[in-house]
């Protein structure tokens, strides 16, 4: 008799656990806390977001108090726009940073002491000088075929229309060439100046890095 009982009671457990798990599984989850301080020094509660508090962060409590998440505050266009150009300019930075240390490397490797540094400089003039030799020496032949033509338009000083047009031509080839290597002359003059430029400012950052490399322990 016993055991029959047993199982009768058994089996209406097992209905009953049925019954109410649903029930259970459905409950909703309550107890939590939205908690912060408005713009007035208020300190305010409520069990949802709080409006007065948009602009600012709130905390979310669990039933016991203690901190379950926060929420941010909540951006309006401007600011949106405002911090997504900051976060821009700080990806900028961070860009141009490491760019620098970049150049600051490649620089290093290319130039491990001043002797390295002044003998690309040497060897970059040089290199220019040797353009503007052979311009300076045209420019002293056409100094010469310029004093030949000079000397035969001295028949027509009086009259330089009566010249021969070979001659009055030559005349202007001549002064036009001139004009060129004289320019060329002086564009090569400026490039040295600009190469001379440039080395200045690498050797100024070189210094920088050769005494930082120095002072590292080795």
């Amino acid at each position: 008799m016993t055991k029959v009982f047993g199982i009768a009671q058994a089996v209406a457990l097992c209905a009953a656990v049925q019954v109410l798990t649903p029930a259970v599984a459905q409950a909703p989850v309550t107890g939590v806390v939205y908690t912060c301080v408005d713009a007035k020094g208020r300190k305010l509660t409520a069990d949802r977001p709080i409006p007065d508090c948009i602009d600012r962060e709130q905390k979310i409590l669990n039933p016991s108090g203690t901190v379950r998440s926060k929420v941010g505050p909540s951006l309006t266009a401007k600011e949106e726009a405002d911090l997504e150009a900051k976060a821009k300019r700080e990806a900028e930075e961070r860009s141009r940073t490491a760019e620098e240390k970049r150049r600051d490397r490649a620089l290093l490797t290319r130039f491990p002491n001043k002797t390295v540094h002044d003998q690309e400089r040497a060897d970059a003039l040089a290199q220019i000088a040797v353009v503007v030799k052979a311009a300076s020496t045209r420019l002293e032949e056409l100094a010469r075929q310029r004093s030949l033509i000079d000397e035969e338009m001295e028949f027509y000083r009086k009259d330089p229309s009566k010249a021969p047009a070979y001659v009055r031509r030559q005349l202007e080839e001549n002064t036009q060439s001139q004009a060129v290597q004289r320019r060329f002359i002086g564009e090569q003059e400026a490039e040295a100046r600009r190469v001379n430029a440039r080395f200045d400012d690498e050797l100024g950052r070189l210094r920088q890095l050769w005494a930082a490399a120095a002072a590292v322990p080795k």
